[in-house]
């Protein structure tokens, strides 16, 4: 029974429909083979003039021209010192002076005094803000902040003085009192 055709469909006659299911099969398969793809992946198109760059070749066979001129020139005059000894003269029998050094000199000394007289305005300057007033609001701040805030603020926010008092000696409630308040520095 296993090498008898199993048709998928029901058919009267297995082998008229296992031929027909051939044919059919066949159709497909030539189908497949000759269908033409829907996605164009064939490689772009190749220009010779993109590959071949006439410009670059010329332009790199200028450059090795003028090198190759220059290494004759070079060769010509090396074999000239080699010729007549090389007479060369290539002391250098001179102090070097700076003809800018007073410019920059003064320059610098005129920065210095700007600096200082700067620095002087700055340190002989009364401060505009006071620091105490700032202090004074800062604590007036935390007193606004601790009473309205829901949970205790946090220890690094002030330093506190605080006293617990009892309110309800029946239910055991406690509050934190904060008379002192002084600002963390």
């Amino acid at each position: 029974m296993h090498r008898a055709y199993q048709s998928i469909t029901p058919a009267n006659n297995k082998l008229l429909k296992q031929k027909w299911d051939k044919t059919r099969f066949d159709a497909h398969r030539n189908k497949v083979s000759t269908a033409k793809a829907v996605i164009d992946n064939k490689p772009p198109k190749t220009y010779m003039h993109l590959h071949l760059k006439l410009k670059k070749l010329q332009m790199e066979e200028e450059r090795l021209a003028i090198v190759e001129r220059d290494n004759n020139i070079l060769l010509e005059k090396m074999s000239c010192i080699m010729r007549t000894r090389g007479r060369v003269d290539n002391s250098n029998d001179y102090d070097e002076k700076s003809l800018n050094k007073t410019k920059r000199q003064r320059e610098l000394l005129r920065v210095t005094h700007e600096n200082q007289a700067i620095w002087k305005r700055i340190t002989t300057k009364e401060p505009h803000y006071n620091h105490m007033q700032w202090d004074d609001q800062w604590k007036v701040n935390l007193s606004y902040m601790s009473n309205i805030s829901k949970y205790p603020l946090l220890p690094f926010h002030f330093k506190r003085k605080a006293k617990v008092q009892q309110l309800d000696p029946e239910c055991g409630s406690t509050q934190v009192k904060l008379p002192e308040i002084t600002a963390c520095t």
